[in-house]
């Protein structure tokens, strides 16, 4: 781009500058002196700087593209100061007078001050000695700035952006232009104790983020790495206090010019170009990167990052939108806690309620006072609900209110009411002065008239000349007629003439006042429009929500009925196990497996048998009655000495055990506990033992 209209070489405007230069001893603009050992190209950017500071109004009105485009580039060192200080308009500020009374009050803050001095620029030659020059005008800085701003005070960030400022002028100019920065650069919500600011500033770069570099908002996600462990100090100090000293003056030629922006811009850039580095690390080793590798990928100069920087989308409107979801997720952050708050109170009063009573000896109880304590439970929260109803319907009127207030004039329509009001008098004073004339000249026309008709009484007796002088005297009289009923009649004229402009002021007022109530409706219905369709979105969330949820219920259902049905199988396992033990046992009998000297071991065996099963039954209860289905009621083998049918047949030569049994013993599965109730035979003069299982019938079970 062309800076041709900047760079003409009139030789009396150098000449010019060059003699405000020496003549202002204030100035931190260098003399021509240091300008002759300076290249061609430093020369030309003095040259072409110094016609920008000479002609700033034109400059800032007719070529604000060509400036931002200039500052961009770098403004030269000799002229910072006075560059800064016309970027934010803080050259002739009134608080400047005020800055020597400042500095002989006492701030609050002055403890807190020293103490941070110390810490801010530590290796810089101006503030590392201690109660050095430095340290001493950026102490008065920062004690006059929390004695003009109480409410923010001092913070912590703020003593780097001074202490840049310190580097280019003299305290007094570095105090205006840093009262500049916090009233309109967002720096006085950034530094306000709430830091209400940061967060939202968080948020937004957080959004730029997630929308930008994906893969890398998922990495930070996963590792729960915050964008406040890395970027709050970027916002806070101007990238000061992260970035070597010449790479974060050139940021802040751009934030003077431009505002924040300019953060969110090379932040966003900072990480796209380190984006492959830090997705391979874990939370550490991102921090360690942006301490120790970042801030040295620049020593070779901010251009390429500059670069970068406006590659990245920026748009003024999105965020305005994010700002808006910001405040509405604060707003309902401070809901649930004033309702957290509130519950705890509560729930501290109801423990000293409990207290109270506990050491009243009272340590339970009883049914009725339970009963009395659910029933004033209900009795307050029906009070609070009618309450809470009787807030609303308070609140619907005082929005009634407020809608009947704003459509009742306002004051300026009051005064327009006055005013019209006071010109209807003053025009009804002049009828009603016309009137008092029109009557005045009606009673002097009556007694012009009756004079007249004495002198017409006797004109037949006088001479010619009087009766000629009569005839005139009539002639004036018709005349003076004429003259008084066009007078009424131009009087007649006015009066409507002023009903008609007092109707047309009337008329105007009304149309004036239907046009507000016009476009009062249209705000309204846009207002509208936008509440439906915010409440459209959130309808549409909530059916999506209840989708999930539905979903969500279905395959729990599904999983419960699966691990019935492998309940039921398994039972059905059992039972089968069951019935072929009852049949072996049927063949035992017809066999005569079981003889007198061996059928109590054959007990024994089976009560080891059942002992397992009855173990097995039992944890497969403990199953079913997880999935809250009925179960069986339990398996029960009954051991008694029967008759002559279900006795056993023992002989010394039959006394060898079934094979079946264990066999059988061996399928056993370890699913079904059983409960035995056998009993051992002291007799041996018993003719025999029988074994009968039983198992009760239980409730059928649908998959």
């Amino acid at each position: 781009m062309s800076f041709s209209w900047l760079l003409e070489t009139d030789s009396k405007s150098l000449r010019s500058m060059n003699g405000s230069r020496r003549n202002s001893g204030s100035s931190l603009v260098s003399s021509s002196s240091a300008s002759s050992n300076l290249s061609h190209l430093e020369e030309d950017s003095w040259i072409l700087w110094g016609r920008i500071v000479n002609e700033w109004e034109e400059v800032r009105k007719k070529k604000e593209k060509q400036l931002k485009d200039l500052v961009r580039k770098g403004i030269p060192h000799h002229f910072r100061a006075i560059v800064w200080q016309l970027l934010c308009n803080a050259q002739n500020m009134p608080i400047k007078d005020q800055y020597s009374e400042l500095l002989k009050m006492t701030s609050p803050c002055e403890k807190l001050i020293r103490r941070d001095i110390a810490r801010t620029y530590p290796e810089h030659e101006f503030f590392k000695e201690k109660d050095s020059l430095g340290q001493e005008v950026l102490f008065n800085v920062m004690k006059a700035y929390s004695l003009v701003d109480r409410e923010v005070g001092y913070c912590q960030g703020s003593a780097f952006i001074v202490g840049l400022l310190l580097m280019q002028m003299p305290e007094e100019e570095a105090f205006c232009v840093f009262v500049k920065l916090m009233q309109d650069y967002r720096l006085r919500e950034l530094f306000k104790p709430s830091m209400a600011e940061l967060g939202l500033c968080m948020y937004q770069f957080e959004c730029m983020i997630q929308e930008q570099l994906p893969e890398l908002h998922m990495h930070f996600q996963a590792q729960s790495f915050h964008t406040s462990m890395y970027a709050s100090s970027w916002f806070l100090t101007i990238f000061l206090t992260s970035f070597p000293l010449p790479f974060a003056t050139r940021i802040f030629d751009i934030f003077m010019c431009e505002g924040l922006e300019i953060v969110f811009r090379v932040g966003l850039a900072i990480l796209q170009m380190n984006q492959a580095e830090l997705i391979q690390l874990d939370m550490e080793g991102m921090l360690q990167h942006f301490q120790k590798v970042v801030p040295h990928q620049f020593d070779s100069g901010p251009d390429k990052v500059i670069q970068a920087a406006y590659q990245v989308k920026y748009n003024a409107k999105k965020m305005k939108k994010l700002e808006k979801e910001y405040t509405t997720i604060k707003t309902k952050e401070m809901e649930e806690q004033v309702e957290i708050k509130r519950l705890r109170t509560e729930n501290r009063l109801l423990k000293q309620r409990i207290d109270t009573l506990e050491k009243k000896g009272a340590p339970r109880y009883s049914e009725e006072s339970v009963l009395q304590l659910e029933r004033e439970l209900v009795q307050a929260r029906l009070k609070e609900a009618e309450s809470q109803c009787a807030l609303k319907e308070m609140q619907d009127k005082i929005l009634d209110m407020e809608k009947r207030n704003t459509s009742l004039p306002d004051d300026t329509n009051v005064a327009r009411l006055q005013e019209e009001l006071i010109g209807v008098k003053l025009r009804e004073a002049e009828a009603l002065t016309g009137l008092k004339e029109l009557r005045q000249q009606v009673r002097d026309l009556e007694d012009h008239w009756q004079r007249h008709l004495a002198r017409t009484t006797g004109r037949w007796k006088d001479s010619p000349k009087k009766n000629t002088l009569s005839e005139l005297q009539d002639e004036l009289m018709s005349v003076r007629l004429r003259e008084a009923e066009v007078q009424a009649e131009l009087r007649e004229t006015r009066q409507r003439s002023l009903e008609l402009e007092t109707q047309n002021q009337i008329h105007s007022n009304q149309l004036r006042r239907a046009e507000q109530e016009s476009r009062c409706h249209m705000e309204r219905v846009q207002a509208l429009t936008l509440q439906n369709k915010d409440l459209h979105v959130q309808l549409q969330e909530i059916k999506r929500r209840q989708a999930e949820i539905e979903c969500k219920s279905k395959e729990e259902v599904m999983a419960v009925r699966l691990r019935e049905a492998d309940n039921i199988a398994a039972m059905a396992e059992l039972q089968q196990q069951i019935s072929e033990l009852e049949i072996e046992k049927e063949e035992g009998k017809v066999q005569g497996h079981l003889n007198h000297t061996d059928s109590s071991q054959y007990i024994h065996d089976l009560k080891d048998q059942i002992a397992e099963l009855k173990h097995e039954i039992c944890c497969l209860k403990g199953q079913r009655g997880l999935a809250s289905q009925p179960t069986f009621d339990g398996i029960h083998i009954v051991n008694h000495y029967a008759g002559d049918n279900e006795s056993y047949q023992s002989s010394d030569e039959d006394g060898v055990k079934d094979p079946t049994l264990k066999d059988t013993q061996q399928r056993s599965s370890g699913r079904i506990r059983l409960h035995p109730n056998l009993g051992d035979s002291d007799s041996e003069e018993e003719d025999g033992e029988g074994l009968r299982l039983s198992v009760p019938q239980s409730k059928s079970t649908t998959v």
